[in-house]
């Protein structure tokens, strides 16, 4: 009675009362000294219902995954630590969907952000304050506690935001596993290490599509909303119309294509290389000359056949597509004869004088342009050698790293890789990039860059095969993604410069996209990150060709990471006309 004497004597005497305040007294009464299960509550309850009206509108809080999976599959080895991933939360109530990002509070109808359906809703109670109390107290709210500004993706985010409003509404909390997940991330050692990264480009993260609040009246928001949502089907629908007529259009073409390839084999007076020539000469000397016999009646050879015209398009195409994205390379980087000598000086007397011949071989093959049969067959082994020997200086390292760059040039280059399927050398030394001193991941990067120049080396880089390296699996893919995201984010312009050229050769590769399913996401997180260091035009070029060529791989987790993280590829628009046109290209992916 005490209480309740206590609440009438302050509120009764006059009808003009601050109702956000009279809801933070209930909460204080009922959740801050633990009396919502008393008689208590039910007297406080009874008396803001009859203060505030009739509302009883249910609190929902939505929960969903920010990796869609990946932290439950990857938390283990990467943080040593189970996790069922990385929550981002709203709020719903009133019909709507309100949560807390690098835009400050947003709304939109439930499930429609583009994290799609939550993984998982918590009923957090009933609510008896009306709707227009609580666009108040969002209003101040988004003025000071949690403004734009205020957003900070470890101290102050989604989760805290859900959390305020819920002890608002209804005078609970939400689930501690939400709260408690930032701490339990940053008390690892990889989380110790993540930390300045994500400081770094939290103020770009937010979750959209969702509409920004405004001063403006609550009804005028909803309209709004209604005609962003009516706008994005009608251009949806265009959008499916315009891919259909494209989709018609490249069957005509490739129809056309074939027939002209078909023509071509028939024509006997145009042999186009000396594979056309050598058929004709098979014909001829079946007695042919290019018309088939049978049944004692001679007819054209109308038909060539459908695995050699196939064989003919795939290379046609691999040709354009090489025109058209020519991998970025680095020719005239290394003086092969400079290093040689340097290698020698380096290690003459240092190691074994029966692996010396192997540098004879090296001379062979780079400066006497002898084929890589000069190489012998110890000669990977002589490489792990000196990559592996803590006793040599690290120039050694860089050494024999920049020499095998400028043989990445070479198209025969290839054999010799294929050699290192069993011990993995390169690839087992290349997963250690992160704990290389500077010149080496510098020879390092170039020497995978410079793969790229021939379609076979850079398939060999992108190897989806896995083998045990210490307690983990990797694979050449993964580690070639190390690479280029280390250098990508690493501190050093040069190294940076061949990072760019990484991805974007990573990016440009004509692959089964199964090849991309483990890296496509670090790979695109990598390129939004660095697009915070402000790159220069060239490098911009390079990431957002990268980024477009991710969206068209990953059509769903990439696109909804550019749109979570940030920054919006629009930021970059009036750079040059090819940034703007790969803009162009994003953008159609956003929803």
């Amino acid at each position: 009675m005490l209480l309740q004497s206590v609440v009438v004597d302050r509120y009764s005497a006059t009808a003009a009362f601050d109702p956000v305040q009279l809801a933070k007294m209930a909460n204080i009464l009922m959740s801050e000294r633990a009396l919502n299960d008393s008689p208590t509550c039910t007297l406080m309850s009874g008396f803001v219902r009859a203060a505030m009206g009739e509302a009883g509108e249910e609190v929902q809080l939505y929960v969903y995954d920010l990796t869609g999976g990946m932290a439950k599959s990857l938390g283990q080895s990467l943080l040593q630590k189970d996790i069922e991933g990385i929550w981002h939360t709203a709020i719903i109530v009133f019909g709507k969907e309100y949560f807390f990002g690098s835009n400050g509070i947003s709304v939109c109808d439930p499930g429609t952000t583009a994290l799609g359906n939550p993984l998982r809703t918590h009923s957090l109670g009933k609510t008896c304050l009306p709707e227009d109390v609580f666009q108040e107290y969002l209003r101040g709210l988004e003025q000071d506690t949690f403004s734009a500004d205020k957003y900070n993706l470890l101290r102050h985010n989604c989760n805290n935001f859900s959390n305020e409003i819920s002890q608002f509404l209804c005078g609970n909390c939400i689930p501690s596993y939400i709260l408690d997940l930032p701490n339990e991330i940053l008390n690892t050692p990889f989380g110790q290490q993540l930390a300045p990264i994500l400081e770094l480009f939290s103020n770009s993260i937010g979750i959209h599509p969702g509409v920004r609040r405004s001063a403006s009246d609550f009804e005028s928001l909803n309209n709004d909303i209604d005609s962003a949502r009516k706008q994005s089907a009608l251009l949806e629908e265009k959008r499916n119309k315009l891919n259909e007529k494209l989709e018609k259009r490249d069957k005509r073409k490739k129809k056309k294509k074939n027939k002209n390839l078909s023509d071509q084999f028939c024509t006997e007076s145009e042999p186009s290389s000396s594979r056309y020539g050598d058929n004709r000469k098979k014909m001829s000397e079946n007695g042919t000359n290019g018309v088939n016999a049978e049944n004692g009646v001679l007819r054209p050879a109308a038909v060539v056949d459908d695995n050699d015209a196939e064989d003919l398009a795939r290379k046609e195409l691999e040709l354009k597509r090489k025109e058209r994205d020519p991998p970025i390379v680095f020719q005239d980087t290394i003086n092969v004869q400079n290093e040689l000598e340097r290698l020698v000086g380096l290690i003459d007397g240092r190691i074994n004088p029966d692996d010396m011949q192997y540098v004879a071989e090296l001379d062979q093959y780079m400066l006497e342009n002898e084929g890589s049969w000069a190489l012998g067959e110890g000669f990977l082994s002589f490489v792990g050698r000196l990559l592996n020997d803590s006793q040599l200086v690290s120039e050694v390292r860089e050494t024999i790293l920049n020499i095998l760059a400028a043989a990445a040039l070479k198209d025969d280059i290839i054999l010799v890789l294929h050699q290192d399927r069993r011990e993995h050398i390169l690839m087992n030394y290349a997963n250690g990039f992160d704990k290389l001193p500077l010149l080496e991941q510098l020879a390092l990067t170039l020497f995978m860059c410079n793969l790229f120049e021939n379609s076979s080396t850079s398939e060999w880089l992108l190897y989806i095969s896995e083998w045990q390296l210490g307690s983990g699996s990797v694979s050449n893919i993964r580690v070639t993604t190390k690479v280029a995201v280390n250098s990508l984010l690493s501190e050093d312009k040069v190294l940076q410069d061949r990072g760019t050229a990484l991805v974007h050769n990573l990016a440009c590769k004509e692959v089964k996209t199964v090849v991309f399913d483990d890296v496509v996401v670090e790979l695109a997180m990598a390129v939004l990150q660095y697009f915070n260091s402000k790159p220069n035009e060239e490098h911009s070029f390079r990431c957002m060709k990268s980024l477009a060529r991710f969206c068209q791989i990953s059509r769903q987790d990439v696109p909804q990471l550019v749109q979570m993280i940030g920054p919006p590829p629009s930021a970059f628009k009036g750079i040059s006309n090819r940034i703007d046109e790969q803009i162009t290209e994003i953008q159609n992916y956003l929803r």
